[in-house]
């Protein structure tokens, strides 16, 4: 069904007692056209655009839970693209302007909401660099702010920047077009978008083997039997490296927890998004009135989802130093993820040492915002054998050629990320 505000109040009005399931129950079939592993946001956009953009719907999506239940679910729902480096510049603003018109094109309110992002710098030499940040932002058509201290409490009238503490704040970068997206309505936004269209999406069905032959993919091992199939994409991110392995190539990841958690609601306080760069604390409030908070990732491989107080602590006193009044709220709910990060802390994308097996990991806690543009130019890539242009530098060779893209410095240890 096609919603409306006339069908709510058609369906208000009878009790809801028309309205059809979200998703159809999909038992998979002997074979498919494409077999996409995992069914987050990148997955389900992947199929989504397929179908859309290039008219095949012979696909099946498999994910070994539910709909949503990985790193989708599991993170802050922050979207932006104030990166440096045209790399991921350009994919991440391609995403930015996809997100503006995604609940139309789904027919699904994403929550799409343009707050602002203002990411702070704690020195002149930090500063520096964010004004690089924004001319190269501005000359690449997106755009891009730089503030004074003075600025930055006139948009956010509740931000601390007078207390004498051991990071001061010099000034920020502003992405007015930067702001949240509803992570779970984004999952099955495009997971409803693609079932209409033909997709089979299969909930807990977890893949357990490849079947190769001639250095090509050819089935899929799962626990609910053997797929035939012609392509797939591996979207699994925390689970990439494992299923990467079992199809007999190493991928250059660690695995590291990244926990985020939110306040007790309160009334509207905050506007816009808040990036304390100081060892790293992120905040923003929901509509509901809960304050979102992150910070950095655990610091050691692990594929432990029980986060920790050590993180918790660290990412609120750095709240505390520009937001003195959260130390008075609550903790309601907490949760934490597995991200997969390179070495060069970006993602690898496409093809891999196995013909028509592809590959989309990597993204650490920067993959969420990027959905929509990975959805679209996977799909593409899958369809027509063709590298889009904004994949290039993602491909797992560029380790082999030494092409690395490096706007996170991290160098060669991902976990001190």
């Amino acid at each position: 069904m096609k919603y409306s505000v006339f069908s709510l109040i058609r369906d208000g009005l009878s009790g809801a007692r028309r309205l059809p399931p979200i998703l159809q129950h999909s038992d998979p079939k002997k074979k498919y056209g494409i077999i996409v592993i995992g069914a987050g946001g990148h997955g389900l956009a992947c199929a989504h655009y397929l179908t859309r953009n290039h008219n095949i719907n012979d696909i099946a999506v498999l994910d070994s839970g539910w709909i949503g239940g990985g790193n989708t679910g599991r993170n802050t729902s922050i979207v932006r693209s104030d990166y440096l480096l045209s790399a991921s510049f350009e994919l991440k603003n391609f995403s930015l302007q996809l997100w503006k018109t995604l609940s139309q094109e789904l027919n699904y309110n994403v929550m799409y909401s343009p707050r602002g992002y203002i990411d702070l710098a704690h020195s002149d030499g930090e500063l520096e660099n964010f004004i690089c940040r924004a001319n190269a932002m501005t000359l690449a058509g997106a755009r891009a702010e730089i503030l004074s201290p003075e600025e930055i409490e006139y948009l956010e009238p509740t931000i601390n920047l007078r207390a004498k503490t051991r990071f001061p704040v010099c000034g920020a970068l502003y992405q007015p077009d930067g702001g949240l997206v509803r992570h779970d309505a984004v999952a099955w936004g495009f997971a409803r978008s693609a079932s209409n269209a033909g997709v089979d999406i299969v909930q807990n069905c977890a893949v357990s083997g490849f079947g190769i032959r001639d250095s090509r993919v050819i089935w899929v091992e799962t626990d609910k039997g053997r797929i035939l199939c012609d392509k797939v994409l591996i979207s699994a991110a925390g689970q990439s490296a494992s299923l990467a392995r079992i199809a007999g190539f190493e991928l250059p990841v660690e695995m590291i927890n990244v926990q985020a958690f939110v306040s007790e609601p309160v009334k509207p306080v905050l506007k816009r998004v808040v990036n304390y760069n100081a060892g790293l604390s992120y905040i923003s409030q929901t509509d509901k009135g809960e304050l979102v908070m992150g910070g950095a990732s655990d610091g050691y491989p692990s594929f432990a989802r029980r986060g920790s107080f050590a993180r918790i602590e660290d990412t609120v006193v750095r709240a505390m130093e520009i937001f003195p009044f959260v130390s008075k709220l609550r903790l309601m709910r907490h949760w934490s993820g597995t991200a997969d990060i390179p070495m060069d802390g970006n993602a690898i994308v496409g093809q891999t040492p196995i013909r028509n097996l592809y590959m989309n990991c990597g993204w650490g806690y920067a993959g969420f915002k990027a959905t929509p543009a990975v959805g679209w130019t996977m799909a593409e890539l899958i369809a027509t054998g063709r590298v889009p242009d904004l994949l290039r530098p993602f491909s797992l060779d560029r380790f082999e050629e030494g092409a690395l893209i490096d706007d996170s410095g991290i160098g060669p240890y991902p976990w001190l990320h």
